[in-house]
């Protein structure tokens, strides 16, 4: 594994790439990265560098995101095949068909979406600036889309009124309250973090709900040393990485994403040494997704 993990860094220098890994990936790629993080937060900071290709350890709409912020650099996506459940909820047509019957009410997507998606959308939000992005639009209602749970949050957090769209994470969609309260009975004491993609039911028994960068966060500045973490299984690493002296019980085992896991340290050398898995976002899809995340972004 090391002889790989150095056969890495040194593709990357020769290529003039930069290697990127989300928090739910596997442990081994994220200590080869460069940097790690959530998505949209890689993304901004790939596009500062004067790398001239980014290896994005993650899922294609990431992949995608990146390629909206960086048109000028070759963005690669090691498994071409690692998608989110979630993001195929909505599809191009499906939005324009809703947005047909809801005129004049403007679209927040999540960042969890393809290219086409963001591009018929007003402004994006991530589940950190979700409340700020939907407080930020002057009309009274909003149709927010694909994950019902993170607008069921907002419209907790709002006066306007929510159209959902019945998307959801399959993996935080599954933890339930009775499941987040029976490993609050087992660990006394510890502060239960949730993320805005599980349930309401879940919301309203967690301690804090935060998106995974706030619960990194979080869990640095808390005085606290036991956290029990309601989110993707793949962030407990770097929680305990950065914390090893806290600790990191998950709120259920199958809160775990297999397309986040399919990414391996073979894959990543394959992808430097081939150029496969580009992943290029259209002109005509990739300017107006720009404006819609750009205006999220201003507001991060």
């Amino acid at each position: 594994m090391e002889a790989t993990k150095e056969k890495i860094k040194r593709l990357l220098k020769e290529k003039n790439a930069i290697l990127l890994a989300h928090n739910y990936v596997l442990p081994e790629v994220q200590d080869v990265a460069d940097l790690c993080g959530d998505s949209l937060e890689l993304s901004i900071k790939a596009a500062a560098t004067d790398a001239e290709v980014i290896v994005f350890c993650g899922v294609h709409f990431m992949a995608e995101t990146a390629s909206i912020l960086s048109p000028e650099k070759t963005v690669l996506l090691p498994v071409t095949e690692a998608g989110c459940p979630m993001a195929d909820m909505v599809t191009e047509s499906s939005l324009a068909a809703r947005k047909a019957e809801l005129p004049g009410v403007p679209v927040v997507t999540y960042v969890n979406s393809s290219a086409a998606v963001k591009a018929l959308s007003d402004v994006c939000c991530t589940s950190a600036n979700v409340v700020k992005v939907v407080n930020s639009l002057e009309a009274d209602e909003v149709l927010m889309t694909p994950d019902r749970n993170l607008a069921q949050y907002a419209a907790s957090k709002t006066d306007k009124k929510v159209h959902l769209w019945e998307g959801y994470c399959p993996f935080h969609n599954t933890l339930s309250a009775e499941a987040a309260l029976a490993v609050k009975a087992k660990h006394p004491g510890a502060i239960f973090l949730a993320h805005p993609e599980c349930p309401p039911e879940v919301l309203e028994v967690a301690d804090v709900v935060e998106s995974t960068s706030g619960m990194l966060r979080y869990v640095k500045e808390s005085s606290a040393d036991t956290f029990i973490i309601g989110t993707e299984v793949g962030i407990l690493y770097p929680l305990s990485q950065q914390n090893p002296e806290k600790t990191f019980i998950p709120a259920s085992l199958e809160m775990a994403c297999a397309d986040m896991k399919r990414i391996r340290l073979e894959d990543i050398v394959a992808c430097l040494e081939t150029f496969n898995g580009e992943v290029k976002v259209p002109e005509e899809i990739r300017v107006p997704a720009l404006s819609a995340v750009e205006k999220m972004i201003a507001m991060v």
